[in-house]
Parts: structure tokens; C-alpha cells; sequence
């Protein structure tokens, strides 16, 4: 990788993007943001990165529009050439997403749907688009969830077999593109107090005491944790580590 690493980071202007593009500014990488609908705060978090001294740039991006990835990524060859003058990533972030509740026997199809779009298929297309572009050495980060392992009550169920799905084509493509050295793992993040899922953990405090209570670390977790576990992934020498699950739950339910 050069000395500049710069990482694309998908759902970046809020939550665990927001917090990930923070923390790898903070760690001496610049950033590329995508957003969906969030263009004033994509560009507070800009705004942020550049004053801890680093380049960042904010894209919009709709990860289920299959047909709008290939003008994705000439817009984002053009903004890297013309902001850092070449046209390679040093690491790509799956992070967009959203949760949706299935709950067995009252499942709008529509939701699987919209789950298997943003967590399946636009994770796997996007990555394929943006592979060519990511320099020898590259790093790639795709978001799983704690749930995946355990189960908690409250619909997740095609949430986390969505995400158990993203955990297996981390296996595959650390196998696929580990002859160029390119890493790529999961983090699973645990209960994290953001405005995901409508915010219940970060709202309720019932839930969040439950939760509490079954993890060794007592307490739940905030984006700035997580965030800094996917910088860390992008930004130090880790090369050693691939095709891992990464829990960042503060040892929930162990």
C-alpha cells in the first residue's frame, strides 16, 4: 500500500461509518464516504476528517441500484484522481445497511427482499466493481453483526442469516484475492447504542440494561468502538490477518 491509504467506507455519514471514518482519519488514512440520503451530514463528516488534517470526499451511493454501480465507480475513479492523482483504494468498508423485522409467521416478503438487496447482493456486486481498484496489499472490511451467532428475540432472524451469508463470502474472497495480498474480514459488532433499528439501544434503557447484564465488558457498545476496530483493520499492520470474525461486542452472552 502507499504511504496515503485511502479507504471507501459505504453508509459513512452517520452511525458506524460515520464513527469508522473518523477513526481512521484519527489512525493518518483519508476516506471516501458514501451516503444514500444523508448528503448534509456526508458532508459534516467531510468536514470532520479534513480537520484532523486528512482528505475525505463524499459520494452518493445506492448499493441496491445494481445498475447505477458502474457510474459509481468511474465517478469515484474521477474523484480519486482528481483529489489524490491516482486511481486505487487501499481498502473498502461494507458497512451500509439497515434492519428489518421478520419475525416467523409475520414476514412481509418485501422485507426479505430489501435485506437480501443491501446486505447480500450490494455487498457482493459493489465488491466486484471495486476490486480491479484496490492496490496490492489492499484491505477489505465487511460488517456482520453479533447476532449472527447468538440469537436475541425481536425479528432478526433474515437479518442475521443475511449477515451469516456476508461472513462466508468473507471466507471466499480472502481466498480469491489473497494472491495479491489483499486481507479482507468481518467485524461483527455487538449491541451498539446508534439510531440503527430505530435506536432501541441507544434508546430504551430497559433493553439496554437486558443486554448489559449478559455482557462481560457491562455495558453496551458505542460507534467509536466499533469504528475503531474497522480502522485498525484498515489502517495497521495486520496484514497477517485474513478471512477472520471479528466480534467487537464487548463479550456478549460468552
Amino acid at each position: 500500500m502507499t504511504s496515503t491509504r485511502i479507504s471507501l467506507i459505504t453508509g459513512g455519514s452517520r452511525g458506524l461509518g460515520r464513527a469508522t471514518a473518523i477513526a481512521t482519519a484519527r489512525a493518518g488514512g483519508d476516506v471516501v464516504i458514501t451516503y444514500r440520503t444523508g448528503a448534509a451530514e456526508a458532508s459534516e463528516v467531510v468536514a470532520e476528517v479534513e480537520a484532523l488534517g486528512r482528505r475525505a470526499a463524499a459520494l452518493p451511493l445506492d448499493t441496491t441500484d445494481a445498475a447505477g454501480i458502474p457510474a459509481f465507480v468511474e465517478t469515484l475513479r474521477r474523484t480519486l484522481r482528481e483529489g489524490w492523482g491516482r486511481e486505487e483504494l487501499d481498502g473498502l468498508v461494507n458497512n451500509a445497511g439497515f434492519h428489518g423485522a421478520t419475525t416467523l409467521g409475520d414476514t412481509d416478503p418485501a422485507t426479505i427482499d430489501a435485506l437480501f438487496q443491501v446486505h447480500v447482493k450490494g455487498v457482493y456486486l459493489l465488491t466486484e466493481a471495486l476490486a480491479p481498484m484496490l492496490a496490492e496489499g489492499g484491505r477489505i472490511v465487511n460488517l456482520s453483526s453479533g447476532l449472527a451467532r447468538f440469537v436475541n428475540p425481536g425479528g432478526h432472524s433474515v437479518y442475521a442469516a443475511m449477515k451469516g451469508a456476508v461472513e462466508v463470502l468473507t471466507r471466499y474472497w480472502a481466498s480469491e484475492l489473497g494472491a495479491r495480498g489483499i486481507t479482507v474480514n468481518t467485524v461483527a459488532p455487538g449491541a451498539t447504542a446508534t439510531d440503527f433499528g430505530g435506536g432501541q439501544i441507544r434508546d430504551n434503557a430497559q433493553y439496554r440494561d437486558a443486554i448489559t447484564s449478559v455482557t462481560a465488558l457491562g455495558r453496551v457498545g458505542e460507534a467509536e468502538d466499533i469504528g475503531g476496530v474497522i480502522a485498525t483493520l484498515l489502517t495497521a499492520p495486520v496484514g497477517w490477518v485474513t478471512a477472520q470474525r471479528i466480534e467487537a461486542s464487548g463479550g456478549a452472552k460468552i
